[in-house]
């Protein structure tokens, strides 16, 4: 396999916050011309059978995805697993204990959004979410911007669900080596997803990737939506500097909220290692 392949190695359904079912995303995602696919929700593995069977309906080769939320230097990272056993009862217990604490915070969020003026914030939040353990920013922001508050999700981040707004609430996720340990132990790969979008000095972004190595990290989204054409080639040196292998994926949610389409990306560059050639004998 090489580079030159339409990999889609991250997306969301209906099952995290994304707004289309994983049989929905299949077809769009070969209508795009995807040729390798994988269904990445939040810290939820209950769509891969479905994504599963609807890729292999639709001709595309398949790799089982997650996408788990970590706190690093007080920032929360995401990381990425792919080709896992998703029956693997290690990591099915660490997702669900990370998605326990999300109703909570959901909750502390429509209180402060109450605050300010905006009642019924939860209850109206719950209406878009397929997976109520999943409940998340982007629900209240569909909400909000449903009802008027904000003319678009953009918009409602800005003013009311960042550090310092009144919808904002912090919440504790696993550890890096926690994330990295339960992929690993599935027999999967773990990504760092989307680096250019955390906030991070250059000496945090060095520890990040130094210990996500030492932890049995083997790869990084290096294009993704949202990564600019400049931070492709940056994060093509850093993939290069530790050894990492590459990864491509839109990080498509919706057709009205996704300014990246499925398998609408560059090829990776060619002279990086795809991860997907570490994974050829977890394709389905």
């Amino acid at each position: 396999m090489t580079s030159i392949l339409n990999a889609d190695l991250h997306c969301h359904s209906v099952v995290s916050d994304g707004t289309l079912t994983p049989e929905a995303l299949a077809q769009r995602a070969k209508a795009n011309g995807v040729e390798l696919w994988a269904l990445t929700d939040h810290d939820e593995v209950g769509g891969q059978q479905r994504a599963a069977a609807a890729a292999k309906a639709e001709g595309m080769q398949y790799l089982t995805g997650v996408e788990i939320s970590i706190t690093f230097a007080g920032e929360t990272v995401h990381i990425v697993g792919l080709g896992f056993d998703a029956q693997d009862t290690r990591i099915q217990q660490g997702l669900l204990d990370t998605r326990g604490g999300r109703g909570k915070r959901a909750m502390e969020m429509a209180e402060g959004l109450a605050k300010v003026g905006i009642p019924n914030a939860y209850e109206g939040a719950l209406k878009f979410v397929g997976n109520p353990e999943l409940i998340s920013r982007t629900h209240f922001a569909r909400f909000l911007v449903e009802s008027g508050v904000c003319s678009d999700t953009p918009e409602v981040f800005r003013r009311f669900l960042t550090e310092g707004k009144p919808g904002y609430v912090p919440h504790r996720w696993a550890s890096l080596k926690d994330a990295v340990t339960w992929i690993t132990q599935a027999q999967g790969i773990a990504v760092i997803a989307h680096p250019g979008r955390y906030k991070f000095t250059a000496n945090e972004e060095y520890a990040l990737f130094s210990e996500f190595k030492a932890h049995g990290g083997q790869a990084v989204e290096v294009i993704t939506g949202s990564h600019t054409p400049a931070e492709y080639i940056e994060y093509a040196a850093v993939a290069k500097e530790f050894g990492l292998a590459a990864s491509r994926g839109s990080d498509f949610h919706s057709p009205d909220e996704s300014h990246t389409d499925l398998g609408a990306l560059p090829y990776l560059p060619g002279d990086l290692t795809p991860v997907w050639e570490l994974l050829v004998h977890r394709m389905q």
